[in-house]
């Protein structure tokens, strides 16, 4: 087996990209999976009824109040929350077979999610926080979308201070005022995380290889 083979032998990471609406976290996951095959897109449990075109396993799971509520006696929950009159979780199966087989998951969820994944998995987790450069951007994004009249813009603009204020709980934090910069920085910390010798789950072998001459 040749070295960069036993390279690819790493066990993946979970990471979470948390920000306020319109800071452009949605933007930089699609680039980070579209440039990375071995990276996923975490799959939340709902008890909400699926809407138009939303397909059950790939957007959500979605099972009934019941099933969820199983699943939380069950302990097969990374972390769960419920949201209005829905519960969303994050099933522990399939995240923990993708990290086995050296994929990255990519958890689209707020600090409140995080703080239970970090009791959750700290040791697989790297938590990262994107900003936007000022408020008055961040409004400016919101409204270039048009989709949302001004009551709902106020809404997330007065949630978003809320959620910024938590921004010291998460590992990096990256300001993107920039987007190309922005993913190149976003990058540049997944590839070190990557490297971290708890995950490089070859080394072992490999040097003990090395000393014994092979």
């Amino acid at each position: 087996m040749d070295l960069q083979e036993l390279k690819s032998h790493r066990r993946g990471l979970m990471i979470i990209l948390s920000s306020p609406s319109g800071a452009g976290k949605t933007t930089l996951t699609r680039q980070l999976l579209s440039e990375n095959q071995k990276m996923t897109m975490s799959v939340s449990a709902t008890t909400r009824k699926p809407r138009p075109g939303e397909i059950d396993g790939k957007d959500y799971f979605f099972v009934s109040k019941e099933e969820f509520s199983n699943m939380i006696d069950e302990d097969e929950f990374l972390e769960h929350a419920k949201v209005f009159d829905n519960y969303y979780g994050t099933p522990r199966g399939p995240v923990e077979e993708a990290l086995s087989q050296g994929h990255d998951v990519i958890f689209d969820i707020d600090w409140q999610g995080a703080q239970q994944l970090t009791q959750a998995a700290s040791d697989d987790l790297v938590k990262i926080f994107v900003l936007p450069p000022n408020m008055q951007e961040l409004e400016k994004r919101l409204r270039s979308r048009a989709q949302d009249s001004d009551d709902v813009i106020a809404r997330r603009m007065s949630k978003s201070e809320a959620e910024i204020s938590h921004w010291a709980e998460y590992d990096y934090v990256i300001v993107n005022e920039d987007i190309d910069l922005a993913m190149a920085e976003l990058s540049a910390v997944i590839i070190a995380e990557r490297q971290k010798r708890k995950r490089q789950l070859w080394l072992g072998p490999f040097v003990k290889s090395l000393v014994q001459g092979g």
